[in-house]
């Protein structure tokens, strides 16, 4: 018994062996057993640092310091990091989406690319509305007016939704402040301001495949109509809005507040690269242009130009604000956890040794990433559980290397695009696309399926060309 201990808790063979088992048994609970992730991370976590000889102190601490402990100090590091971001980003597309500015955006966009184009206005919307607003409020928001673009262009509904949900999901994966790119960059310690950069460069051309290319291809192959329940829908919001003599907001107004706190966290990024250190133009950089202040600033402004200044109280604001933060409860949860389970598997010795193996391969780091992500996200389903695996499985092989915020970018967007692969019936945003768009299970995967596929593909090979070229 000694023998096979000592074997498990210090050998190469045997701690790849306690992570593979703890990976299944993660696995297993979140497919077999329906159990939440954020629970089977922290059980998966519990077992490995168990069974790697760990003591009882070092895991959870004592009554007396239990924040040193690998639970706390897990949760706390990770969460310490993307807390702020993630729910002032939410605030933020909660504003915009009650103000009206993404219908306005979508019918500017519709009244300037013309009926022949609207596949291309409807990528556009996904694409600008989806930076501050979360994947299924998009949809949410903008479905109506998929179905009114739809009844009128006559042809498949394909056509109009699939550029939609591409741009919705292009900037979910790989920009701030969503939770995803948020999450890889404080696991692998790289500045917001690279990911936002690198997450344009490779989710662009990505979109340009995925969202415009591939639906002319599929929307001409496959008719599916608008369901005339869909479009009673869309009318009676178009009536509610009409009764309620809803005033939009400016289009400059609403592009104000979704690139604001962008431009200011460049900002920042580019000061560090050109402007001497101490200086104070790079402070005051470097403060307006840290992730949260940036979005603080930029919540305020909306608080004021998108609801007070069109007639909102104070009190349907705070409402609107704490509806908005109810649903990332669960979402922290998971990535708490996740970060639970990373620092087990690098206090365990099971990270250093899984880098190990994984160099010897001669796979670069961030295909490595990619193919992690990928397996984790097809096998059960949740990027974010895909990314805060992978994130803690990989961040021990960068430790030996010396990589720049570029390149640990890059390594980001890889794990951000293997998460996203493949969606099919045990992702959450497959049933939503389905129900909100009226598409069969088999329509779906010849088409959201394929999309999210070719998405994640063209954006790893992005990173994958990018990672040649920076240095």
């Amino acid at each position: 018994m000694d023998t096979f201990l000592h074997w498990l808790q210090h050998e190469t063979s045997g701690l790849l062996t306690l992570c593979a088992v703890g990976i299944a048994v993660l696995l297993l609970m979140i497919i077999k057993f329906r159990i939440e992730p954020f629970i089977a991370l922290i059980v998966s976590g519990l077992l490995i640092a168990l069974a790697a000889g760990l003591s009882v102190q070092e895991i959870v601490g004592t009554a007396q310091k239990s924040s040193e402990s690998l639970l706390e100090g897990g949760f706390a590091g990770i969460l310490g990091h993307i807390t702020a971001i993630v729910g002032l980003g939410t605030i933020l597309g909660s504003m915009l989406e009650a103000s009206g500015g993404a219908q306005l955006l979508t019918r500017k966009l519709l009244a300037a690319f013309g009926e022949r184009r609207a596949p291309l206005a409807m990528g556009l919307s996904g694409l600008v509305f989806g930076i501050p607003v979360f994947f299924d409020i998009g949809i949410f928001v903008l479905a109506p007016l998929v179905y009114v673009v739809a009844r009128q262009g006559k042809r498949s509904i394909l056509l109009y939704c699939l550029p939609l949900v591409a741009g919705l999901s292009m900037t979910h994966a790989f920009l701030p402040p969503h939770p995803g790119p948020v999450v890889a960059a404080g696991l692998l310690g790289v500045d917001l301001g690279w990911v936002i950069l690198m997450g344009f460069a490779c989710g662009i051309p990505a979109f340009i495949a995925s969202g415009l290319l591939y639906p002319v291809w599929i929307g001409n192959r496959i008719y599916l109509p608008v369901p005339e329940d869909m479009l009673a829908a869309a009318d009676a919001v178009a009536e509610k809005n009409a009764a309620e003599g809803r005033r939009d907001p400016g289009l400059g107004t609403v592009a104000f507040i979704i690139g604001l706190p962008m431009v200011l966290i460049l900002g920042a990024t580019f000061g560090s690269i050109t402007l001497p250190k101490g200086s104070t133009a790079l402070n005051v950089l470097t403060f307006f242009g840290n992730p949260t202040v940036a979005l603080t600033i930029a919540v305020l402004l909306s608080f004021w130009l998108l609801g007070t200044r069109r007639g909102m109280t104070g009190k349907e604001i705070s409402e609107l604000t704490g509806s908005a933060l109810r649903p990332l409860g669960m979402i922290l949860l998971v990535i708490g956890a996740g970060g639970f389970f990373g620092k087990v598997l690098a206090e365990t010795g099971v990270g250093e040794a899984l880098a190990g193996s994984l160099q010897s391969t001669g796979l670069p780091v961030l295909v490595s990433a990619y193919v992690i992500s990928s397996g984790l996200r097809i096998a059960q389903g949740s990027a974010t559980v895909a990314i805060v695996t992978t994130g803690g499985i990989i961040a021990p092989l960068l430790h030996a290397g010396d990589y720049s915020q570029a390149q640990l970018a890059l390594i980001a967007v890889a794990i951000a695009a293997g998460s996203i692969i493949a969606s099919h019936v045990n992702d959450g945003g497959f049933w939503i696309i389905s129900r909100y768009f009226g598409i069969p299970v088999k329509d779906m995967l010849k088409s959201w399926t394929v999309l999210e596929t070719i998405l994640s593909v063209v954006g790893f090979a992005m990173a994958a060309l990018l990672s040649a070229l920076v240095p």
